[in-house]
């Protein structure tokens, strides 16, 4: 009896684990929206690392945390270009970066006062991160993953509560605003 008991209860976790599996990641507004991290070398010590976003929404911010790697190489992020970006017009690009934990934090904020900046359904270039070797030796290999940062930044996007474009707009209920977008890391060829 305990056996067909034991039995039961992993095919029951067996299949609710199925079930989210194929279930996946649910995005209210259409197709799961993605931000790619795009790592390339500039020099030995020097590598860019280039964030694009794609969406099929309007979207008012962006926080895009990462955690970055290179061995035993201790790297920072120096700086982030917005310039000629898909964000370029928001009125707030925030770039922070954390030595200690090689983490760095960059958001963006369509909105700070009476504008009607919003990120457009599109795909492309959001910022370009600029990393460098602390210790002047070559960075062999440069991993980035998102991360959560302090106080409890995370990979997220907020959508505008108007979808669409007048007169065929759509008000969306404010608690289906937040976006978990799907992240992806690749080494430039």
């Amino acid at each position: 009896m305990r056996s067909s008991v034991n039995g039961a209860l992993i095919l029951l976790v067996v299949l609710a684990g199925t079930a989210m599996v194929q279930a996946g990641p649910v995005d209210k507004f259409g197709k799961a929206d993605t931000v790619y991290a795009e790592i390339a070398s500039i020099n030995p010590t020097n590598w860019s690392i280039t964030i694009s976003y794609s969406n099929d929404e309007s979207v008012l911010a962006l926080s895009v945390p990462l955690k970055m790697t290179a061995g035993l190489n201790r790297i920072v992020a120096d700086s982030a270009v917005y310039t000629g970006g898909r964000c370029d017009h928001f009125a707030y690009k925030a770039f922070r970066a954390d030595t200690a934990i090689q983490c760095v934090l960059v958001g963006m904020i369509a909105n700070i006062g009476p504008t009607k900046n919003k990120l457009k359904p599109g795909t492309g270039r959001l910022a370009t991160i600029y990393v460098s070797s602390l210790e002047d030796k070559p960075i062999e290999k440069l991993a980035v993953d998102t991360t959560t940062m302090h106080p409890n930044n995370s990979l997220m996007a907020v959508a505008d509560a108007l979808q669409g474009e007048p007169p065929d707009t759509t008000r969306v209920d404010r608690k289906d605003i937040e976006i978990i977008p799907v992240f992806v890391a690749k080494q430039s060829k």
